[in-house]
């Protein structure tokens, strides 16, 4: 057994020399795929970077021109007036265009995940190719709205609401579709929160336009499910809320009523205007689908609750007391209506059993 010990040893610089070889390769592949994976790296994180990095620039120009100002205490409800009065929200000119308000920013589309949740985040743009496409409507004549800014959801929403958004995690439980988690922040900030944003702009401005034309439809909108500090049910930001006080400040109003005929019960806007006079809720919901908020049912001025499998003829009857009723108690100077779709039968949300039906000879209703 030593023998061929001895004859290793004998043998050992030319080992040394092949081990040497073997090492050399496999470093210099190693060292390939390392600067491969590096460069996959960088590709992807450059962009998250870049948007983090001016993120963090923004904040500290803030907090610089902010605290080079002499400290002076503002009350919330000053600060708010001074956001409003100072947003661009308004500025869109819609002098020769239909008050009808809609972006091909809406549209929420991305690799197919969007497809994972049952509400249809594409049907803005489809609704306006069928009324372009029918000849109601051309589109050089949509008014394009501008994306709320910041200081502009801070009219509602806390700090601390909107910094829950810069993690896709929140964002997959506001949404609901899971895998919006594992995506980085920057592109669900792209893809998700953008289009919101951009149709938070067109509710915004929608009541501007409705005080001026008599009516306004933002195609989009209606996040009626979330509130100044939480949101939910697909709905990122309080667009009903924001809308309103605008409404307040820069409309010179002071009586607004919201009918909510949307499925689901209007539970964001009904804890932002609990207490406040100003504001007369009407919902008209299924109470047995979400969101199930005891809470903010408490807060609902007049709701009608219609149970699943409610049908045409039976939803427009309660619709129509419900709005003589409200008629009676309310004089309002805006009326804020958020028109669900999932009221129409086959709807696989609501519940309900609605379907456009005729009245007579040429007059048409639709739930």
């Amino acid at each position: 057994m030593t023998i061929p010990l001895l004859t290793l040893s004998h043998q050992q610089p030319f080992w040394k020399f092949r081990t040497h070889r073997v090492i050399a390769n496999t470093t210099e592949s190693t060292r390939n795929l390392c600067k491969s994976t590096l460069y996959l790296f960088l590709a992807l994180a450059t962009p998250f970077i870049a948007y983090r990095c001016f993120n963090s620039f923004t904040m500290f120009w803030s907090s610089s021109s902010s605290s080079s100002q002499p400290a002076t205490k503002i009350d919330a409800g000053s600060l708010r007036r001074q956001r409003i009065n100072s947003s661009k929200l308004y500025q869109p000119d819609a002098s020769s265009k239909v008050p009808v308000i809609y972006s091909s920013y809406y549209d929420i589309s991305f690799l197919g995940i969007e497809k994972l949740h049952p509400f249809d985040s594409s049907k803005w743009g489809r609704i306006c190719r069928f009324l372009m496409s029918e000849g109601y409507l051309e589109k050089k004549s949509i008014v394009d709205p501008l994306e709320a800014s910041r200081e502009d959801l801070l009219v509602v929403h806390t700090e601390a609401y909107l910094n829950s958004l810069n993690n896709s995690v929140n964002v997959a439980r506001i949404t609901e579709v899971p895998p919006v988690a594992m995506l980085p922040n920057w592109l669900v900030q792209m893809k998700v929160l953008y289009p919101f944003r951009r149709q938070v702009g067109g509710t915004v401005l929608a009541a501007k336009l409705a005080m001026d034309r008599g009516w306004a439809i933002n195609v989009g909108g209606g996040f009626h499910h979330c509130s100044g500090g939480r949101g939910g049910g697909f709905c990122a930001y309080a667009d009903i809320s924001l809308c309103i006080h605008f409404a307040f400040v820069r409309l010179n109003i002071s009586r607004v009523m919201i009918i909510d005929l949307d499925a689901h019960q209007g539970n964001g806007h009904e804890m932002d205007f609990g207490n406040d006079e100003r504001v007369y809720i009407l919902d008209m919901y299924n109470p047995g689908i979400y969101p199930f908020d005891m809470t903010a049912r408490n807060y609902i001025n007049q709701k009608v609750e219609v149970v699943t499998g409610t049908a045409t003829v039976d939803y427009l009857d309660q619709l129509d007391k419900a709005l003589a009723v409200a008629g009676s108690n309310f004089a309002p100077e805006l009326i804020v209506y958020n028109a669900g779709t999932d009221i129409l039968d086959g709807d696989p949300l609501g519940g309900l059993k609605n379907c456009p039906f005729n009245d007579g000879p040429g007059e048409w209703r639709a739930a």
